[in-house]
């Protein structure tokens, strides 16, 4: 939702951080002056696509494309004001002619909205692994709690109550979509929002005029570093966020103030930390570290999910989640966290964490049946694969069988972690499935050797514990046809994602309905 708001105050809007550099009015058809003073705005977008009447269209200068050349269309679709990087000549309506187009479009977004950030309560949560699923646990935490909870994030965007889904698959949008998102959540009712942070949407400023309450850092290893260039850059990306505690002060009126939730485990957690007290944030620990605030005390795996011990300032506490996996010890701790800082009931913390039942595409378990396990997660990154499987490894053995890993990585993204991902499959699976995740404009070939040239650094030979099989359907078949009792079968990389995006565009695909239709043509299951 938006509000219709004089262009003048938008003028003010940027004017206050110190992005305006000149205001220059459009001359009609009769020749006259049209100034910001007589404009109203309904709408800001970055796409001339999705101008009406009414709206002011940002110009953004990209890698590929320069939004300066689509003002002609956005004008011509109704746009009535446009924020440019340089004077373009002769328009017939206002230009605001600013330092930096992405900051702007921030602004503007947020100003258009009614910056909806300073009414809610909002959690960012950033970090390589265990984004989503913190997210869903946080939320299930605020709820159990009586707080009505927005979702932004990878699998969902939840406003109200209503699951919207997110087909773009864009982890945070661009600013004027989150900040619509989040005044329709304040509109329906929602009190709190818990917003996936990705570095890309820190890095490019589409956060950057959120008002966050509380940040929270799962971990940091390396990531799309085809966009940040090191992992220096890609850190520094993930640190806006408890900068941006910063932004918007804290209301008293809500109880709380700012804090800074972070995994003590982690190498870097202190510059996260840092980060926050420069910022003004209370900061709180959680992991296994002795010195955690919210400290991990026990954990037993079952058939039911995981069962878990912790101590908190408050006490000490246990919870039973329906969730699989031992690294969602660590994501279950930071919904914990929340809970602490917010001074929430121990009795709905955990009430919350044991209710959530399941996150999509994240260690999804598809049963027809079958004598061996088939999981579907979205593990992506070598460190993220390798823990997968390690959990996967005892459930394997205990079943008298070894692991199967189909999985890939995407094209025209992170090329550093290829290899890496052979090695850790290599390593732990009796059979590694190399296969298509989203190749998008790059050879499936080259992707696949890539990943091939650490797992035959590992032993793998080809042909044998190493296959090389691009369609995958064909793989998810082949590794379905090649489980023996008691394997677990690992499909990683696509997870919750309905789509596989390759050189002709986006094509439809559910890894888990495919597992299922695999497993019912090999004779498990019903096949109505």
């Amino acid at each position: 939702m938006t509000r219709p708001r004089a262009l003048g105050s938008l003028v003010a809007a940027l004017e206050s951080r110190d992005l305006l550099r000149q205001v220059v009015p459009g001359v009609d058809r009769q020749g006259s002056h049209v100034g910001p003073a007589h404009v109203v705005i309904g709408r800001v977008d970055a796409d001339s696509r999705e101008m009406g009447p009414g709206d002011c269209f940002v110009a953004l200068s990209g890698e590929r494309f320069d939004g300066h050349d689509f003002v002609p269309q956005a004008i011509a679709a109704g746009a009535s004001a446009v924020v440019v990087e340089r004077l373009l000549p002769s328009l017939p309506v206002p230009q605001l002619v600013v330092s930096a187009a992405r900051p702007a479009l921030a602004v503007a977004a947020a100003w258009v909205s009614g910056d909806p950030s300073h009414e809610l309560g909002v959690v960012g949560v950033t970090g390589t692994d265990g984004k989503t699923t913190t997210c869903y646990l946080v939320r299930a935490v605020l709820e159990a709690s009586g707080r009505p909870t927005g979702l932004l994030g990878t699998v969902d965007v939840v406003v109200g109550g209503r699951n919207l889904g997110n087909p773009g698959r864009t982890t945070t949008p661009e600013a004027p979509e989150l900040q619509r998102h989040l005044a329709a959540m304040l509109a329906a009712g929602d009190r709190w929002a818990v917003v996936e942070a990705s570095s890309h949407g820190l890095a490019q400023g589409r956060l950057a005029e959120v008002a966050f309450d509380l940040a929270i850092l799962t971990n940091v290893t390396s990531e799309h570093l085809e966009f940040h260039r090191t992992v220096e850059a890609y850190r520094a990306a993930k640190r806006r966020l408890f900068e941006q505690l910063a932004v918007g002060p804290a209301d008293p009126e809500k109880g709380f103030g700012k804090h800074a939730l972070v995994n003590l485990d982690d190498p870097q957690a202190e510059a996260f930390l840092a980060a926050a007290r420069e910022a003004g944030a209370a900061c709180l620990t959680y992991g296994t570290a002795e010195a955690a605030d919210v400290r991990l005390l026990a954990i037993e795996e079952g058939v039911r999910g995981l069962g878990l011990g912790y101590h908190t300032p408050r006490g000490e506490g246990r919870i039973q989640l329906q969730l699989a996996g031992r690294h969602n010890a660590h994501n279950a701790l930071a919904a914990v966290a929340v809970g602490e800082a917010l001074g929430l009931e121990p009795e709905s913390v955990a009430a919350g964490l044991g209710g959530l039942v399941r996150v999509p595409g994240r260690m999804e378990r598809v049963e027809a049946g079958q004598p061996f396990v088939a999981v579907v997660d979205y593990a992506h990154t070598a460190e993220a694969l390798a823990q997968v499987l390690d959990e996967l490894a005892p459930l394997a053995a205990a079943g008298g069988g070894g692991l199967i890993a189909v999985f890939g990585s995407g094209g025209e993204r992170d090329r550093v972690k290829r290899p890496s991902m052979g090695r850790v499959a290599a390593e732990r699976c009796r059979l590694t499935v190399l296969t298509d995740e989203d190749p998008r404009g790059e050879p499936s070939g080259a992707i696949l050797e890539a990943i091939a040239e650490g797992a035959r650094a590992a032993g793998a030979r080809e042909g044998q514990d190493l296959w090389l099989i691009p369609d995958r359907w064909a793989a998810v078949v082949a590794a379905v046809e090649a489980a023996r009792p008691g394997d677990v079968v690992l499909f990683a990389g696509k997870g919750h994602e309905k789509t596989i995006e390759g050189p002709d565009g986006a094509r439809p695909w559910d890894e888990a309905a495919a597992v299922r239709e695999a497993l019912t043509a090999s004779g498990w299951g019903d096949p109505a």
